[in-house]
């Protein structure tokens, strides 16, 4: 119930990602694990990089409280205390604060971000896709205010509507994110953001509601409008690039396979992914083009395209669809 296997993975990219943005920041940042369960985050963190000379681990559950307690006895800098993750802790504010709860983080949102130093990092994950990828679009309506899509986009829409709670919420504290590192995993979505203190708004708001009708980027199915949406950029391309598998990694190559494919896809950093049979259906072509081949003609032609790890066959560009749909015509083996 406290420790998931399934769940290494993530937690070596976890460790990945601090060491890339500790070398960024100066020595001796405090961290605060507000879910911690036993302990198994935030101890890897605090012991696998130098970024933190101490992380509090707080956790409601008597059970699990127990064994981190326990845990954390054996790590110097590792302070563990019974709490309720909805009450900030003594020792804030913090430079990083991780929630990664059972469910939805919504409930531990306002005690995180309360909590974030500015210039700090809020990471969160949310494991209720069956609320954000769609399927439940009431509860998704009640608990992050926005209409899910649904679908093989439903996950990074997920994803797109947690960045967008996010930001909603900063900004009833005069403060504002920035994502550094956000992606779609098996049963969960994560995001790594920057926090800061609310500077001038910028020309074209991030958070929009999108209407499928107009929209010009990859199809997102019937039954919108659907958000309000991050569309804004997913990744820090030069943090995303400077992540490293770390030698302590439990599973090495998948989270080498993982980091290979975001450092990718930064450089196509743009809303929503298409797919090549999926877009030869739609133009009615009996066999879907080439995706190397489609990938290097965009990029011939000055467009942003690149591989996504959302989607084994899934990739991203800025060229505009009817771009996209010639390209797609004329590389088709049926053409």
């Amino acid at each position: 119930m406290f420790y998931n296997p399934a769940m290494a993975g993530d937690r070596d990219l976890a460790v990945a990602f601090i060491r890339a943005w500790g070398a960024r920041v100066a020595p001796g940042r405090s961290g605060w694990d507000v879910t911690a369960a036993t302990g198994v985050r935030g101890l890897r963190l605090l012991h696998e990089t130098t970024a933190f000379d101490h992380v509090t681990l707080t956790e409601a559950n008597l059970e699990a409280a127990g064994v981190l307690a326990q845990n954390a006895a054996r790590y110097p800098g590792a302070v563990a205390a019974r709490r309720d993750a909805r009450i900030l802790p003594d020792g804030g504010p913090f430079d990083y604060v991780d929630v990664d709860p059972y469910g939805t983080p919504a409930p531990f949102v306002n005690s995180a971000l309360s909590a974030v130093r500015p210039g700090g990092v809020l990471a969160v994950t949310a494991t209720d896709m069956m609320v954000l990828a769609g399927v439940q679009k009431g509860a998704c309506e009640r608990r992050y205010g926005a209409r899910p899509l649904r679908g093989r986009l439903g996950p990074e829409g997920g994803l797109r509507i947690l960045l967008a709670y996010l930001a909603r919420e900063a900004r009833t504290r005069h403060r504002a994110i920035r994502p550094l590192l956000c992606y779609t995993r098996d049963h969960h979505v994560r995001a790594y953001v920057e926090v800061s203190a609310e500077g001038e708004p910028s020309a074209e708001d991030p958070i929009q509601t999108v209407d499928s009708t107009t929209w010009s980027g990859p199809p997102l199915g019937e039954g919108g409008p659907f958000g309000p949406l991050w569309l804004g950029p997913l990744f820090d391309r030069g943090l995303v690039n400077a992540l490293r598998v770390p030698s302590t990694a439990a599973r090495p190559r998948e989270t080498s396979r993982f980091v290979e494919r975001l450092q990718e896809e930064s450089a196509a950093d743009c809303p929503f992914y298409y797919e090549s049979n999926r877009l030869a259906g739609d133009l009615g072509l009996t066999r879907p083009p080439s995706l190397e081949r489609l990938l290097l003609a965009l990029r011939e032609r000055g467009f942003r395209a690149a591989r996504t790890h959302a989607r084994p066959e899934g990739f991203r560009t800025d060229a505009p669809r009817p771009v996209l749909e010639e390209l797609a015509r004329t590389l088709s083996p049926t053409h």
